[in-house]
């Protein structure tokens, strides 16, 4: 069993689970033998309060890594906070399944999340490639089934469809649907991290002052702000559709010693399709009853008292929304005015990016060349 430095054995219950399903064969992975049997993935602190997520940091071998555990559940799409959850049983594909009809199970999973895109064959053969975690040209049943696991999660999918890009830390390996990520060395994206306890007492206004006092230099700051801009153009209309970002807040992103961007939390960067399916049931009678996470929010149809699918804001306009005291605190006297000016007008954005293309990436490209004109010539960029 892997060697843990957990306070309440409460929390160390889904590991246990993991490895008593690993050792009779219902799932496998590449971490499995090392948190299960060669005592070589170490947990740390864990990082949150609430059981149904859990995160820790970790090491294994000579990685420092995080590492997640969704307490045998899978998250499933709800409006209201807090995720409805369903326990993942690992009981798909079923026995006797081929890798062919797992192949075909995986497109059509894709295609419900994602939508019907071109290029959905690439990313099932990178799936596979994942399910065969020790390279030997086959596919036992227990790595199927550990990868349709993870496969209903945001941040497994995020990570496939953004992985030529540098936004979401790497995944290092899993054993079911716990999986190992890559460390990011400073999180949150801004301000400093406390205990959650200490949190609940801090006064909002001296959070927010503080927030400022723990943050990088500025030209530092303006590099993370372009990879967060670069992030917003990835996951709109990208190579497998379109994604909303649904909680813009600090705690979602950090970044690496080049000031690299990092998604800390993907869970509420969902598939545009996906919302809107989710959406489009839910009741309402005021438009407050239509926000999913805490920035997605539609408006209430009370003819038919359901909420519409089309979010008030798109992704860039919470963005800079989010940016706007981080990069505009200290900014250089000559570009200070014209930033300013950029990120209201960007603030200001409504509706869906689909009906305003043109004005969207006209800010988007203004805002991110902005930026890199003042920085370039430096060491910083």
């Amino acid at each position: 069993m892997a060697r843990a430095l957990i306070p309440w054995g409460f929390f160390r219950k889904p590991l246990y689970t993991q490895c008593d399903k690993y050792r009779k064969g219902v799932i496998d992975g590449s971490a499995c033998s090392s948190l299960c049997e060669k005592d070589t993935l170490y947990l740390g602190k864990c990082f949150t309060a609430d059981p149904n997520s859990q995160v820790y940091s970790g090491s294994w071998g000579d990685l420092e890594g995080v590492i997640k555990c969704q307490m045998e559940e899978a998250p499933h799409y709800d409006l209201g906070g807090k995720p409805r959850k369903e326990a993942a049983a690992f009981d798909k594909p079923t026995k006797g399944t081929s890798v062919k009809n797992f192949r075909e199970m995986i497109l059509d999973h894709l295609k419900a999340k994602v939508g019907d895109q071109a290029n959905l064959a690439d990313l099932a053969v990178q799936v596979l490639s994942i399910a065969d975690f020790n390279k030997d040209g086959h596919i036992s049943l227990p790595e199927a089934r550990s990868t349709w696991a993870l496969l209903q999660l945001n941040e497994f999918l995020l990570a496939l469809v953004l992985q030529d890009r540098e936004h979401t830390p790497k995944m290092l390996g899993f054993c079911g649907d716990l999986y190992v990520m890559e460390k990011v060395p400073y999180s949150p994206l801004y301000g400093i991290s406390l205990p959650w306890i200490l949190e609940m007492w801090i006064p909002a206004g001296l959070r927010r002052s503080m927030d400022q006092w723990f943050t990088p230099s500025w030209p530092h700051r303006a590099k993370i702000s372009i990879g967060l801009l670069e992030l917003v153009e990835d996951v709109f209309h990208g190579t497998f559709g379109s994604f909303l970002m649904c909680d813009v807040s600090a705690t979602s992103f950090g970044y690496n010693d080049r000031y690299d961007l990092k998604v800390m939390d993907a869970r509420h960067i969902i598939p545009e399709a996906i919302f809107e399916e989710v959406i489009r049931q839910q009741r309402c009678d005021v438009d407050e009853d239509c926000l999913y996470g805490t920035d997605c929010l539609t408006s209430c149809d009370l003819t038919k008292h359901r909420c519409t699918t089309e979010v008030s804001r798109p992704n860039l306009a919470k963005v800079c929304e989010a940016l706007k005291d981080y990069i505009l605190r200290g900014a250089p006297s000559d570009v200070s005015e014209e930033l300013e000016k950029q990120l209201y007008a960007c603030i200001a954005l409504k509706g869906s990016a689909e009906q305003m293309e043109i004005e969207h990436s006209l800010i988007l490209n203004n805002l991110k060349t902005l930026l890199w004109k003042k920085i370039s010539h430096t060491k910083d960029s």
